[in-house]
């Protein structure tokens, strides 16, 4: 009797996807056939096509220099085209990259691991960073050029080696306008494109994936994104910061990671209120790479610690134990040097049409709550690295 209800329920929340769906799907069957068609070659097409293929290049390139730059990237074409819903979740979730990129560096996980561990952690962020920026801003560009000349030029995603997947909902979004399932499909083509050239590559495989730090991490429930907040009204200078977000505790599994993308877009957008109050922190807060951005009363970007002391618990419940040294929390730019990138591999991950089953809401409720658990992890941590202090002192 539940499950007849649940499935009436959801059919009734998602009557109004079926028919595009439906028209989705044939598209995917037909191209699903034809796959592997050989690479193009842009010197066949209109000089003009070729010099809006070189400029969005060489734009994208320029915004893809680091995780701070790429992050207000998306922040700036959400605030031009806020229809875009992925846009700014790409930017929340980008300061996500950037602040574990900078704990490595920080006060707490560079004590639990060594130089050549955090290096290849570090690479192995940036590498996932640099992907996702490089084959989504193009697609932005083109869609910026597109209402520009109120010409559909979605024909010359291939030339960026997007997806067909991405073509096919791109026209679509084009003709219908639907932003939720434009947002769906960028989560899943940016997850699934991520999945051969990161996840399962052996050298990440071997290096970060499989060791046993990288397991600790998932144990100590580290693969947390959170969204700050405004959670008062009023002028920005006394409003409040409190976090909303996710725990991520299958990194590997690719399902995993779409339906979590899924959670975050939710916890964003499904409430104008907090999707208000989300942007809001985030327009007041250029995006660092250091914790300070969000809560300075915890994170410093300046190491107040003295040299040579052993470390010493110093949260409570995410407030600072009186007399204790705000956790040291580097900007980007003091963390990390600049990465040259190898070409991105150019495979189609696109194989079959029934990726689309994710684009159902199930319409699960979200609430995004995490603020007890962040508080927790970094409890945990603290501990960790008192253990592992106290180890080394014996």
């Amino acid at each position: 009797m539940i499950v007849e209800f649940m499935k009436e329920k959801i059919s009734l929340f998602n009557r109004r996807l079926f028919p595009q769906l439906a028209a989705i799907k044939k598209e995917l069957k037909q191209k699903s056939k034809n796959l592997n068609q050989g690479a193009v070659n842009p010197t066949t097409l209109p000089l003009k096509d070729q010099e809006l293929i070189y400029q969005i290049k060489e734009r994208t390139s320029r915004l893809n220099l680091n995780n701070v730059t790429r992050t207000m990237a998306y922040y700036d074409f959400y605030c031009r085209y806020p229809e875009i819903h992925w846009a700014f979740l790409g930017h929340m979730v980008s300061r996500n990259g950037g602040w574990n990129m900078t704990d490595l560096k920080g006060e707490l996980i560079s004590r639990l691991l060594s130089e050549e561990e955090q290096k290849e952690f570090f690479n192995f962020l940036e590498r996932g960073n640099w992907l996702i920026f490089q084959d989504v801003y193009p697609q932005f560009l083109l869609y910026e050029e597109s209402l520009s000349t109120q010409t559909n030029l979605f024909y010359l995603l291939p030339y960026f080696h997007v997806s067909t997947f991405m073509e096919t909902m791109w026209n679509h979004f084009w003709k219908i306008g639907d932003r939720y399932l434009l947002a769906v499909a960028l989560v899943i083509n940016e997850q699934s494109y991520l999945e051969q050239r990161v996840i399962r590559n052996p050298y990440y495989q071997k290096n970060v994936l499989q060791t046993i730090e990288f397991k600790l991490q998932d144990v100590l429930s580290l693969n947390q994104i959170i969204f700050p907040y405004y959670q008062d009204t009023g002028n920005s200078s006394s409003q409040k910061t409190g976090i909303i977000g996710q725990t991520l505790r299958h990194f590997s599994s690719l399902h995993d990671r779409i339906l979590l993308g899924k959670r975050l877009y939710s916890i964003i957008f499904k409430d104008p209120d907090v999707c208000r109050r989300v942007v809001g922190w985030a327009g007041d807060h250029p995006h660092t790479g250091s914790r300070k951005d969000y809560w300075p009363h915890l994170f410093n970007d300046v190491n107040e610690s003295l040299p040579g002391v052993p470390y010493k618990r110093r949260t409570d419940h995410c407030r600072l134990k009186e007399a204790a040294a705000r956790i040291y929390s580097p900007a980007l730019r003091h963390a990390w040097s600049y990465v040259e990138h190898v070409n991105a591999e150019e495979e189609d991950w696109f194989k079959d049409w029934k990726i689309i089953h994710y684009f159902i809401d199930h319409e699960d409720q979200v609430d995004g709550e995490i603020y007890h658990a962040y508080c927790e992890t970094l409890e945990k941590v603290e501990l960790a690295v008192i253990a592992k202090t106290s180890i080394f002192q014996r």
